[in-house]
């Protein structure tokens, strides 16, 4: 059987008493993940790799709000739930949806497992 052109896998669990989606997808470019307390994809965040860090055992990346709510704990929930992800995926950028009901330090923790058990890269 041929593999799928795309590569898909998907999650959920109760986190914290909230009902959790995860959907992680690769792309030939990038890879997708969506992070949904909600049933929606809610805010859309590119994360990408810095391409300028000259300390190649701490890359650093930047956070771009493409569609929804622009506030300071999106940029950090969506690094703190992704780069690991770049990292691994070969330093491809990140396309996060993410519609959280709960982003205490626990339920990010929990949800950065569920991701894992998600990958597709």
């Amino acid at each position: 059987m041929a593999e799928p052109i795309i590569k898909s896998r998907q999650a959920q669990k109760e986190v914290n008493g909230i009902f959790t989606e995860v959907v992680c997808t690769e792309f030939s470019n990038y890879i997708f993940v969506t992070l949904t307390q909600y049933g929606k994809i809610g805010t859309l965040i590119l994360v990408t790799p810095d391409s300028r860090s000259n300390y190649i055992s701490t890359p650093t990346f930047s956070t771009k709000v493409l569609l929804g709510k622009d506030e300071p704990l999106t940029h950090v929930c969506a690094k703190n739930l992704t780069t690991f992800i770049s990292q691994e995926a070969g330093n491809r950028p990140v396309l996060l949806g993410l519609a959280l009901k709960d982003s205490s330090i626990d339920t990010i923790k929990e949800i950065k497992d569920i991701i894992k058990s998600c990958k597709v890269w």
